[in-house]
């Protein structure tokens, strides 16, 4: 893994005009820095969204990085009207993981990090059921039972809330076989991401890889997905697929399907860990 002291990231989003580069590129070279990356996409040839990710080197970052961010406020990001964020990548993103029962997508994750493949600090695992607790006790990481489910769906997620309210950079639901209220994506003040099966909404109900097989599918699938209000409708950010033929059964379906679910999850986080991952409109570009 490259060192990452004194390494920024900047990300940024306006309309696109004439300008934008030379005028972060002048701002950085102006503050000492030295850029080491830049990706942008504009979504038009003209008057389309700008999208820009900046990755920079500038000694004594930690000290300076409020300060600088201030002053591209002020001298680059009012001009232009962007939306942009300062980060480090010597501080890891603090991540939550909430699950349920099946282990996959929260096993994969706690390990990749436990590797070094993930870089990203995961402060506690949040589970509505307690059977994965023996499976998380050798991360090292808090596994924190809340029991959730309809009738009881306030109170559970008040409890979450006090979890994780200013406590974490990010929230990822592992198969977390609960739906979120709006009440919790308002205030759990950062971002949520899922993993689905692409199935939806052709198979619903509780054996997808039942229907898919009677159906004759081709492909298995998954999205990993920014939570919003609107059930598996918010920004994709990954997707992926197997190929199927009439020779697997259901038990190789279901297989596959958590082996692509799970890489592609991780795929997500890995990116928004990065700060790879910018939002506009219902969709995402990953620079």
């Amino acid at each position: 893994m490259l060192p990452v002291k004194d390494i920024g990231r900047l990300l940024l989003r306006c309309a696109d005009q004439p300008g934008l580069v030379a005028a972060v590129s002048s701002f950085l070279a102006q503050a000492g820095a030295n850029i080491i990356s830049l990706d942008q996409h504009s979504t038009e040839q003209t008057g389309g969204t700008f999208m820009q990710r900046t990755v920079f080197h500038l000694s004594g970052l930690t000290a300076a990085r409020d300060a600088l961010a201030r002053e591209f406020a002020e001298h680059v990001a009012e001009k232009f009207d962007m939306e942009f964020s300062l980060t480090e990548a010597a501080k890891p993103k603090r991540v939550a993981i909430m699950a349920s029962k099946e282990d996959h997508c929260l096993l994969d994750l706690l390990w990749r990090n436990q590797r070094g493949d993930l870089d990203m600090s995961v402060v506690m695992v949040i589970a509505n059921h307690p059977d994965l607790a023996d499976r998380v006790r050798p991360f090292g990481t808090p596994f924190i039972h809340t029991p959730a489910h309809k009738q009881i769906r306030a109170e559970a997620e008040r409890r979450q809330l006090e979890l994780l309210r200013g406590n974490v950079d990010l929230v990822v639901l592992a198969r977390y076989m609960q739906i979120l209220s709006p009440h919790f994506l308002e205030e759990v003040g950062c971002p949520v991401i899922s993993i689905y099966h692409s199935f939806l909404p052709a198979f619903i109900g509780a054996a997808p890889y039942r229907l898919a097989k009677e159906r004759g599918v081709q492909l298995v699938c998954a999205t990993a997905h920014y939570v919003t209000q609107q059930l598996a409708d918010g920004p994709i950010i990954e997707q992926d697929a197997v190929r199927v033929d009439h020779c697997h059964t259901v038990e190789d379906l279901a297989r596959l399907g958590a082996d692509v679910e799970r890489v592609t999850l991780s795929r997500a986080v890995l990116w928004h860990c990065e700060d790879r991952v910018i939002r506009y409109d219902n969709k995402t570009v990953v620079l």
